[in-house]
């Protein structure tokens, strides 16, 4: 099994904030695995899928009319050919970075409490990066042909521009995909087996016993189990920081100013950790709430995700600054112009309002006693989700909609097409993650009985 950090100086009463008193190994698994099993669905859950699946099928008719008419039904014109297509893209995946720092960066860093919030942190990257995936094809405009995105020997003897940053984000976004599946499956093997044998239904257990791959606790089974999961930890651990790095390339490697930046990719890195604990927080605080798991998911859990967020929060908002000093220190008046339309011009309360929700009040979070508010906690993670969207919204259209020409100048803004794909995105999303939460275990069953058994050894 996986061993303890060396030194652990906490009290009893600190080892308790990680999980609440009175667990054993057993009512763990009874805990868990009811919400699954035995427990009668809410009524909550039918209406919140109820409302998903009808804003995922907002986007199953949003992307019917694009594949008819084409992306002329989309704001994007000239000098704006980017618009919500790849501000959602940067958004989605931004909001997939943090379940793989909780799953497989804390995994190495001994982390315990991540073991209540791993399971849904990567669950929701995996439907946050299928929402991602979906733009840079349907922005093709002839989806049909993505393949010719791949290098495969061809008839035609072409192969794709690898200068190109939409290829590069083909290699980024799947890697990053496939690692996130297999790290989120293979921790689900051993909840699968314990499923499987608590399943009263003949079609559960098979469907169970069939994702279980033959699991049956041996000592063979754990140490290939335990080896597979730290290699691809270790794996996952350089694509937090190379897989925003080369979104941000996109940008960074164009002439135009607000995009030409060499603090792009910690930027970029640092926005999509703070994005994704942000919409961490944003989930883990109703389902705690839903299904009565405030003594799995405590407030250490909640306190320290807060910590999290503003930390890189701190990060984010040095880019601000730093954009600001380098267009003034540049002596260049076209990135002087730039920072000066974003701050007065036609986009200028949208700037002003991404820099209140992810610097102002973010800054909330450094008084223990407002991290001990969950309503607060839930509000100011509402809020940073709203200021990263709008931060990537201001990158790509201030920089785009004033170019180098007076003569090529033009505004940006969103048609209800653009809005019912994003809307449609949401909804996508929120399907996927009621699923997941009705019919596999949101957190992990094992870890947590490990930590029971651990915790108690040491007390």
């Amino acid at each position: 099994m996986i061993e303890p950090a060396a030194a652990d100086t906490r009290t009893r009463d600190d080892r308790y904030d990680v999980i609440g008193p009175g667990h054993t190994p057993g009512s763990i698994t009874d805990k868990i695995s009811e919400i699954v099993l035995t427990r009668k669905t809410p009524k909550g859950w039918w209406i919140g899928f109820g409302i998903s699946f009808l804003l995922m099928n907002l986007l199953f008719v949003a992307v019917a009319h694009l594949l008819i008419s084409g992306i002329g039904i989309w704001g994007v014109n000239v000098p704006v050919a980017w618009g919500f297509a790849i501000i959602n893209f940067v958004w989605w995946i931004g909001i997939g970075h943090a379940g793989t720092l909780i799953s497989a960066i804390l995994l190495l860093l001994r982390q315990r409490w991540r073991t209540s919030i791993n399971r849904f942190a990567e669950a929701m990257t995996l439907f946050a990066v299928a929402c991602a995936g979906l733009y840079p094809i349907l922005h093709l405009g002839r989806p049909g042909f993505a393949y010719w995105l791949f290098p495969y020997p061809n008839t035609m003897g072409l192969w794709p521009q690898f200068r190109s940053p939409l290829v590069w984000d083909v290699f980024a976004v799947s890697t990053y995909a496939t690692v996130s599946f297999l790290f989120w499956y293979i921790g689900l093997i051993p909840d699968m087996a314990t499923l499987r044998d608590r399943a009263r239904h003949r079609f559960a257990r098979m469907a169970y016993g069939m994702l279980a791959m033959g699991w049956r606790g041996s000592a063979v089974h754990w140490y290939r189990y335990e080896t597979a999961y730290l290699l691809l930890a270790g794996l996952a651990t350089p694509l937090v920081v190379s897989v925003h790095s080369i979104v941000s390339l996109d940008f960074a490697v164009s002439v135009l100013p607000g995009w030409h930046s060499t603090i792009f990719p910690p930027y970029f890195v640092a926005g999509a950790i703070y994005a994704g604990f942000a919409m961490v927080l944003t989930l883990a605080i109703p389902l705690r709430a839903a299904y009565r798991l405030e003594d799995l998911i405590t407030m250490h859990h909640l306190d320290n995700m807060a910590k999290v967020m503003l930390t890189t929060g701190l990060f984010v908002f040095y880019g601000y600054v730093m954009e600001a000093f380098f267009a003034w220190y540049s002596a260049n008046p076209n990135e002087a112009y730039m920072m000066s339309n974003r701050a007065t011009g036609p986009y200028a309360p949208m700037y002003w309002l991404l820099l209140i929700c992810n610097g102002l009040v973010p800054q909330l979070l450094w008084s223990p006693r407002l991290r001990a508010s969950v309503p607060l906690l839930f509000v100011i993670s509402l809020a940073v989700s709203l200021g990263m969207w709008l931060e990537r919204y201001i990158i790509v259209v201030t920089s785009l909609h004033r170019d180098f020409l007076p003569s090529s100048w033009g505004m940006y803004s969103g048609t209800i097409w653009d809005w019912a794909t994003f809307i449609g995105t949401i909804g996508l999303f929120l399907s996927l993650l009621f699923l997941f939460i009705r019919v596999l275990p949101m957190i992990s069953i094992f870890e947590m009985r490990e930590l029971v058994h651990e915790e108690r050894e040491e007390s």
